[in-house]
């Protein structure tokens, strides 16, 4: 493996960490993006531990070179700022497999989350990156199209004043909400908790409220309305989708390919910390058709709306067939996880045969005991093929429980989706 950090003493630290375990050799360090690059070129490790800022050429601009001239697994350490998770977010773009978070104060503390550093460094070093061509294209033709969303200026200003065009159209307001772990120990979680991510669950707090008092403004009740009438029978519908490692990026292979009149909502648990969850959905509503927000407690469920659970939260669903709401919880995380893929899916099998369940890329088997619920109440079941995934764990788990409907490349799961749900 390549460490690369600007850092000296980090380098020193992550050396020694690694070293104490028979399973990793430290085969080089380098001191900023170029360093990197060079070394990945020469030794082609099977694990490359990544820092985003880095002197002479930064890390998201060495992941860019290396994912594609010599890909290899790769871990970034991120920040718990803004800007941390929005890097973080297009690091996982770019091809990254996973990120931990740097903590707040000193650096020392590393040694306090060792076992989950190693522990998620083992399963990045296993990841599949030769059979998934973070290259190539994602998006159709037509999703290529400028203006394949109406943007309402005003609301995009903050003022609560929809367009009539927009309003004709269906389109609906754009949802914000709160901020464990992707498979991290309590220990990274209460970690989590420190310094900058204080201040980002304030603001997302804020931006919450605000957001659920938008909803209600009569003239946006009257457009959900619309929105669910035209849905029809199909309407009454939900997707449950659930992803791991890997999840950010193979999650861009479905969001976008939804038509913005998909019939139902979907529900999504992606797991991640705290503070990052909110800027993947806004990545992948820049990008897409549907609605993609941060899910809010106590929010009605739409059409043509895609809500990521919020790290740090379980997402349930509630409600009759005609009206499903979210609702977020902190109960204890569910084998280490919160958000949980399984409390999610239980949560909707008492909707029977209206569901459509979807699990991606995944490391574990987290959402399997739920997935068997939902198939025999009469619910759908689709699942990842092995040959797309970078961590054939969770897809693996429903596969082979005999369960799954569909097993299908990550480019093809938007079709069997609303294939399923028009039914």
């Amino acid at each position: 493996m390549i460490i690369a950090d600007d850092s000296a003493f980090m380098r020193k630290v992550l050396s020694d960490l690694f070293t104490k375990h028979k399973d990793f050799q430290v085969a080089g360090t380098a001191r900023n993006g170029q360093e990197a690059v060079d070394l990945v070129a020469k030794l082609k490790p099977d694990l490359l531990t990544l820092d985003v800022h880095m002197p002479v050429l930064d890390g998201l601009s060495a992941l860019k070179i290396i994912m594609k001239e010599n890909p290899v697994p790769v871990m970034m350490f991120s920040s718990l700022t803004k800007e941390g998770a929005e890097e973080t977010i297009k690091a996982l773009e770019l091809g990254a497999v996973d990120f931990l978070c740097k903590t707040g104060g000193s650096i020392s503390r590393i040694d306090a989350i060792e076992d989950d550093i190693i522990e998620k460094c083992r399963s990045v070093a296993q990841a599949r990156i030769s059979t998934f061509n973070f290259n190539r294209n994602i998006f159709t033709k037509k999703q290529e199209a400028p203006n394949l969303k109406r943007i309402n200026i005003f609301e995009r200003k903050g003022y609560n004043v929809p367009s009539a065009s927009s309003t004709n159209n269906g389109a609906a307001e754009n949802s914000r909400g709160v901020a464990s772990s992707a498979g991290t120990s309590g220990r990274v979680q209460s970690m989590l908790h420190r310094g900058s991510y204080v201040e980002a669950a304030q603001a997302s707090h804020q931006s919450r409220a605000s957001m659920i008092a938008k909803r209600e403004n009569p003239l946006l009740k009257q457009r959900s309305a619309a929105i669910t009438a035209r849905g029809g029978a199909s309407g009454h519908k939900i997707v449950a989708l659930g992803t791991s490692t890997g999840g950010p990026k193979a999650l861009q292979y479905v969001i976008p390919k939804l038509p913005g009149s998909m019939p139902c909502g979907m529900v999504v648990v992606q797991h991640m910390p705290a503070g990052f969850t909110k800027s993947l959905a806004d990545r992948l509503n820049s990008l897409s058709q549907v609605t993609v927000s941060e899910a809010v407690d106590n929010e009605e469920i739409l059409p043509g709306h895609v809500y990521i659970a919020p790290g740090n939260y379980h997402l349930t669903v509630k409600g009759e067939t005609g009206r499903k709401v979210i609702s977020l919880n902190q109960d204890p995380p569910l084998a280490s996880h919160r958000p949980a893929v399984d409390v999610m899916f239980d949560s909707v099998v008492k909707y029977g045969s209206d569901v459509v369940s979807v699990i991606l890329t995944g490391m574990g088997c987290d959402g399997a005991a739920g997935m068997k619920k939902i198939k025999a109440a009469g619910g759908r079941v689709i699942a990842e093929s092995e040959e797309t995934t970078v961590v054939y764990g969770m897809p693996k788990a429903v596969v082979e429980a005999g369960i799954a409907d569909e097993v299908l490349p990550v480019e093809q799961i938007a079709d069997a989706i609303m294939e399923m749900v028009r039914k």
